[in-house]
């Protein structure tokens, strides 16, 4: 059965990309100010409009990530003793739910550890936070770049990642993130990918690359960001079987 809302959770995951909200609330405070200073309903239309966008960055944030995040990997019918890779894992958002999914599997975060896409984002902070969710023991965490990752080839059941491969500047080097997530994926394992902006440049490297069942779909209001521009999407592929 699919896992339709996450459990309690009782680690600490921070806010990504903590500067755009930051921007956003200045933006609103600014409109409203002026509303009131010189009487523009325009100006208060505007205010409400922001505030309204920073309702949507803090839910999908704080709540809305947790709950797709939940279904998404509940549809993959894990058995339990799978190796799964997350890309860019942060706090362990993602990386947690996914352990919680194994038993004698081994769930993998990788990241740079980068403040600036997520508030307090350090790899001591996602050891305490697999603590705090009891899965310590299924956890592996290191310090490595998405487009070099320190894996051998064929190593995973299964590789995510959540707002992270859009961070990486230039197509060519999200790309060589593509390939490396399909390097590291073992034959019929499955890809995940939950991004902005660059879905559609993922997708199409996918498809380029020889991955199979490559689909994309946009992730509705509850993983909305910053305007119609910063939609969330997200990407789906498997790695064909090796033939005999």
């Amino acid at each position: 059965m699919i896992q339709r809302v996450p459990p309690r959770r009782r680690g600490t995951y921070g806010i990504d990309a903590p500067y755009g909200p930051a921007f956003i609330a200045v933006v609103a405070a600014l409109e409203l100010a002026l509303a009131v200073l010189f009487g523009n309903v325009k100006n208060l239309l505007a205010g409400l409009f922001v505030l309204a966008i920073l309702g949507l960055y803090l839910h999908g944030t704080l709540r809305g990530k947790f709950v797709i995040w939940a279904e998404l990997l509940g549809s993959l019918d894990l058995h339990g003793d799978e190796r799964i890779l997350d890309m860019g894992c942060g706090r362990g958002a993602v990386l947690l739910m996914a352990a919680k999914h194994l038993t004698t599997g081994r769930a993998v975060g990788v990241d740079l550890w980068r403040s600036i896409d997520q508030s307090g984002n350090s790899l001591e902070a996602t050891q305490r936070n697999a603590v705090a969710e009891g899965v310590a023991d299924r956890v592996e965490l290191h310090t490595g770049d998405m487009t070099a990752l320190p894996f051998e080839d064929s190593s995973f059941d299964v590789v995510v990642s959540s707002l992270a491969i859009h961070n990486i500047r230039g197509r060519a080097g999200r790309e060589k993130a593509i390939d490396e997530a399909v390097r590291v994926l073992r034959p019929g394992g499955r890809l995940v990918l939950v991004d902005l902006r660059a879905t559609r440049e993922h997708q199409a490297r996918l498809a380029k690359i020889g991955m199979s069942d490559v689909a994309r779909r946009g992730l509705g209001w509850r993983f909305w960001w910053s305007g119609p521009l910063a939609v969330t999407g997200i990407v789906t592929a498997a790695k064909a079987e090796r033939r005999n």
